[in-house]
Formats: structure tokens, C-alpha cells, sequence
């Protein structure tokens, strides 16, 4: 299929390359000349303005893709409404508020423009080498374009989630079970680095993801943070939050639903900020190894 995609930032340009990757014709774009050029290297044609870039052949319906930052996505849909007609299919695969994103579908609905919300998780390397994809939207418009999500997804990583906003949902969810993990993880760490023994931790990550309960994608990004720094030594503490921790909590809230676990990491982020402690030394390890999240040098 031809994919019009917005956004080659660390997640985008990798998305573009899977896209190429299996037989898609991936069209990029990108304000960002340096991103243009590195993606134009690789074999993918890519255009700094609407004009051209979503220009099309008589009767094509567009398939548009944003991978931006949630800050912007209202702004870069109204800069999109004139170039789209009715039948063609908006993607938002960012981390979006799922209430946004009913508002969005309802929005777009209004000009006839179908809109899709795909929770996007496996970070950089998931997004060029096999993503895990939360999918929401009407149903045909998933049947329509289950063969993409098929070919960029890990083996069974991909699922039609529901009605609009679902996918965003499930992806918010997704993230906040993530914040407790990591946090668990962290914790764990700490109490090993306050202990009498001299562990090393690139050993134990490797033990703990070969076999054990706790093997996990997590355990392994931050086995490869104390391979490259074996005690952190060349980061704080500090770590920062998406704002889907503190958007599930909002939820759990009016739902009437006890989430004390993702509750007290999310606040341990918080905390994070003014403090210097292993466990959040870790947490932002692991979070820069699989999204190239900041982290926050030692001076």
C-alpha cells in the first residue's frame, strides 16, 4: 500500500524503513531537513511541504500516518483537513489521550475522513524491526488495513482493539503497567546496590533473562545499559513521565479502580526529580535503551 507518513523522528524513520522493507510505498515528511536526508539515503522519497507530499491520482483515497509529538497533533490535522477528501484515512500512532483521539474521530468524521488510533509499542527497534500495534477505529477500516499492520508487526503483535480511542487506551494501559514494572525493577537494583555483596549487574540481568519469571524485554534493555556503564555512574536519577501514567490514574479515579502500584511509580518519577537514587537510575536507563527517552547526564 502507499503510506503518506508524517514524522521521521527516532520512531518514524524506523516505521518507514519496516514500511519499505515489505513492498509499501512509504512517502515521508518531515520540516526537519537532516531527518529528510538520512531517510532519503536509505531509499525512501521525502517532501518538506503538503503540496506535494500528499499530492495524488484521480480517485486515490490517502492513507496518512502521524508519528509527531501529542502537543502538535491537533495543529498538523487542521494543516492536513484541506489536502484530504472524504474516504481517506487519518493514523495517529503517537501516545494520545484517548478522549482526544474520540474527539479527533469525531472531527474528522464531520469532512467524511476516516480515523484510525494505533497504540505503538516496542520502541525504536520494534517500529523498523516488528512493532506491537493496539489498533482502534471502525472495523472495516481495520480489515482494510490489517495486511500493513501484519507485515510491521511482530508474529500475533498486532489486534483490532475496538471502536475509535481503544487502541489509545489500551496503549495508556499499556504504559502504566510499564511504569510499575520498571519501577519493581529499579527497586530491585537498589536494594542489590545497598547490600554487602559486589554484584554485577550486567551478570544478573543476564541470568534474570535467561529462564527465570522475571525474563522480560525490560530486563534486557537494562542488562545492555550496565554493559555499556556497569553502575550508572554517567546518569542522574531523574526521570521523566509521558503523562499517560498520570492519565490512567485520572481514569482509574473515575472508574473507581485501585492501581496503588502504578500509582506509587508514577509518583516515584515525581520524586525523581529532586533526588538522586539507584532505582531511578535504572528506570531511565531501561527507558533510554528502548525509546532513546532523555536521560540526564551527570555534570
Amino acid at each position: 500500500m502507499k503510506i503518506h507518513l508524517i514524522g521521521l523522528g527516532k520512531m518514524g524513520a524506523n516505521l518507514a524503513l519496516n514500511l519499505k522493507d515489505h513492498g509499501h510505498d512509504v512517502l515521508g515528511f518531515d520540516l526537519n531537513n537532516e531527518a529528510r536526508t538520512s531517510l532519503e539515503k536509505q531509499g525512501v522519497k521525502t517532501f518538506s511541504n503538503y503540496q506535494t507530499f500528499l499530492g495524488r491520482q484521480l480517485n486515490e483515497r490517502l492513507i496518512v500516518w502521524l508519528l509527531v509529538p501529542n502537543g502538535i497533533i491537533d495543529q498538523v490535522i487542521d494543516e492536513l483537513l484541506p489536502f484530504l477528501k472524504p474516504s481517506d484515512i487519518l493514523i495517529d500512532g503517537g501516545n494520545s489521550n484517548y478522549k482526544r483521539s474520540l474527539s479527533r474521530y469525531e472531527k474528522l468524521k464531520k469532512h467524511q475522513i476516516h480515523f484510525v488510533d494505533i497504540g505503538t509499542s516496542g520502541g525504536t527497534s520494534g517500529a523498523r524491526n516488528g512493532a506491537c500495534l493496539m489498533i482502534g477505529g471502525t472495523k472495516d477500516i481495520f480489515e482494510l488495513l490489517e495486511p500493513v499492520y501484519k507485515d510491521i508487526s511482530v508474529n500475533d503483535g498486532y489486534g483490532y482493539m475496538g471502536a475509535p480511542g481503544a487502541g489509545h487506551f489500551v496503549k495508556m494501559v499499556h504504559n502504566g503497567i510499564e511504569y510499575g514494572m520498571m519501577q519493581a525493577i529499579g527497586e530491585g537494583f537498589e536494594l542489590m546496590e545497598k547490600s554487602p555483596f559486589d554484584v554485577d549487574y550486567d551478570k544478573v540481568s543476564k541470568v534474570w533473562n535467561n529462564g527465570s519469571i522475571i525474563e522480560s524485554a525490560l530486563v534486557g534493555y537494562i542488562g545492555s545499559a550496565f554493559s555499556k556503564d556497569a553502575k550508572l555512574d554517567g546518569i542522574t536519577g531523574r526521570v521523566d513521565d509521558s503523562g499517560e501514567g498520570k492519565w490512567m490514574i485520572e481514569e482509574a479515579l473515575d472508574f473507581g479502580v485501585s492501581l496503588p502500584v502504578i500509582s506509587a511509580s508514577l509518583f516515584a518519577r515525581f520524586k525523581s526529580r529532586d533526588d538522586d537514587k539507584f532505582s531511578e537510575k535504572v528506570v531511565a536507563a531501561m527507558r533510554n535503551e528502548f525509546g532513546g527517552h532523555k536521560v540526564y547526564k551527570k555534570k
